[in-house]
């Protein structure tokens, strides 16, 4: 029996890791696909001799996408930035790359198709990281409206920068700033949001179909915060940082090296990233969200 093969678009990054090594327990032979081959090599032992493969295919590159594409039953896009670098643009990548993607897949007779868009995806968003996400749903859509997109809040892991990236600042600040304290996030696990997409591939076909991925609990960014510190073993008093100032921070960080922080992402911080009422979720794929607490010991 042949095996199906899936492309992974990204599948090297903190999200695309957990979703790889379940394709390939599913039975799939997993194309993973990055602008560099080394960045998957240490995938290859999520499954067996020549199950696991790195690609070298940035999906801002026509032909690559082309030949990481074809023979693939499954297509799944994890690719996202949360800042502009150079070329790589909001509009290149998640509009024109995400497009690509899509049309490709069509065009070569892929059965399923799972876009990973986030959470506050919305046209009319203050945020161009927000406003791209949303046309590049749109534009995914029209190329291949059997594909399904998902919407996922904040996802934390122990081997991704949330919470990590709090933990490390609260062991060297004596007070921990909070941009954005009251707005509220629904962490999700990212096993669960791995584990989301792999039923989505495997189960009955929801062509079409957005979902939105959130944990069991509504938090501030300030509960999350503390949390984090605290998780980190290095608790500390916190201190709301106003709007106006944290765009001055933004305006002066998106300058340096890193892009630590910029103004668009400040107005991000601003807007509620919460699942949507009457909105597709994991308990509709039979998963139960997993709190912090209990994935993050």
């Amino acid at each position: 029996m042949t095996r199906k093969v899936a492309t992974v678009f990204g599948g090297s990054g903190f999200v695309g890791r957990p979703v790889v090594g379940r394709l390939a327990r599913a039975g799939y032979v997993v194309r993973v696909a990055g602008r560099t081959a080394t960045d998957a090599a240490t995938l290859r032992m999520l499954g067996d001799v020549g199950q696991v493969v790195p690609v070298v295919a940035s999906i801002t590159d026509e032909s690559a996408c082309v030949a990481a594409i074809e023979g693939s039953s499954l297509v799944i896009n994890l690719v996202g930035i949360l800042s502009p670098r150079g070329a790589g643009t909001f509009e290149a990548i998640h509009v024109e790359g995400a497009g690509r993607v899509a049309r490709l897949a069509a065009a070569s007779g892929v059965e399923r198709l799972i876009h990973v868009s986030a959470l506050g995806a919305h046209a009319g968003s203050p945020s161009a990281y927000a406003r791209s996400k949303a046309e590049g749903e749109c534009v995914v859509s029209r190329a291949m409206p059997e594909a399904v997109i998902i919407r996922p809040s904040l996802i934390f892991g122990v081997d991704g920068p949330f919470p990590a990236m709090f933990a490390r600042m609260a062991r060297f600040l004596p007070v921990m700033p909070v941009f954005g304290a009251t707005t509220r996030f629904q962490p999700v696990w990212v096993g669960d949001v791995a584990e989301g997409m792999v039923r989505i591939a495997t189960g009955a076909d929801m062509a079409g179909a957005i979902f939105e991925f959130g944990g069991p609990q509504v938090l501030t960014m300030r509960q999350i915060v503390a949390w984090a510190a605290r998780w980190g073993g290095h608790p500390r008093p916190l201190f709301t940082v106003p709007r106006w100032l944290a765009t001055v921070q933004g305006a002066v960080l998106e300058r340096l090296p890193g892009k630590m922080l910029t103004r668009d992402q400040v107005r991000l911080l601003y807007v509620d990233n919460v699942v949507a009422p009457g909105a597709r979720t994991l308990d509709m794929l039979g998963i139960t969200p997993s709190p912090m607490e209990l994935m993050m010991g």
